[in-house]
């Protein structure tokens, strides 16, 4: 089971999802492990002044760690038996 745990551990470090806010206009990249690893923003938000830009990142950044979360949750919820996840994981 541990070297399962260490496995999936390593894969999510390698799985990817992204989150994003203002119909795309931000992005951002997460990996499995709920580190970001990137963030992207349209030139034509920067333009909408600071608070603008800090809000929409703030909204991406939130999307993508809810769903690494998701991801990590589902692929724990591979390894381990049935009910063992903590409620309102998943």
């Amino acid at each position: 089971m541990a070297r399962q745990f260490e496995q999936t551990q390593s894969d999510l470090a390698n799985r990817e999802v992204e989150g994003s806010a203002g119909g795309g206009a931000v992005t951002v990249r997460c990996n499995g492990q709920q580190r970001v690893i990137g963030v992207a923003i349209d030139a034509a938000v920067l333009e909408e002044g600071p608070e603008m830009v800090s809000d929409l990142v703030q909204a991406a950044v939130n999307d993508a760690l809810e769903r690494s979360r998701e991801l990590a949750a589902r692929s724990m919820e591979a390894i381990l038996p049935p009910g063992m996840l903590p409620p309102g994981v998943l």
